[in-house]
């Protein structure tokens, strides 16, 4: 009797899936970096983009938005879970924050007399907790 050998041993079949659950233990925590900063990047786009909106309202009604948002007065409104907070709105300044759902850090701006309000600490320039 002829026997067929085909295929592949258990042994072989054990070290696939060993090295396949290695790779995985590397990339799955690579992939958790990037989402976070995916909510990162998107924070700071849209203080960017609050700080253009700030401009324009200020242009019109020669003071700074000072309220809610999003709001019907100030043409612009957040990204899907982040959430904005204006802070230390004045005649010649004010700052924001904006936090994300799915992160702990958080992102602050601020415009002439509304900072440093942390971690901010230049004028005009987005920065976001470690």
């Amino acid at each position: 009797m002829a026997r067929n050998n085909k295929g592949f041993t258990l042994i072989e079949l054990l070290l696939v899936v060993v090295i396949i659950g290695i790779l995985a233990a590397i990339a799955i925590p690579k992939f958790a970096s990037s989402k976070e900063q995916a909510f990162v990047t998107l924070m700071r786009a849209d203080l960017r983009n609050l700080a253009t909106a700030q401009t324009a309202y200020e242009a019109d009604k020669n003071a700074y938005y000072n309220g809610a948002i999003p709001a019907p007065e100030l043409l612009y409104s957040p990204s899907k879970d982040v959430t904005i907070t204006l802070s230390s709105v004045t005649a010649t300044g004010w700052g924001a924050t904006a936090t994300h759902t799915g992160t702990s850090r958080s992102c602050a701006i601020y415009f002439g007399t509304g900072g440093p309000l942390g971690p901010a600490t230049v004028d005009g320039a987005v920065a976001c907790t470690s």
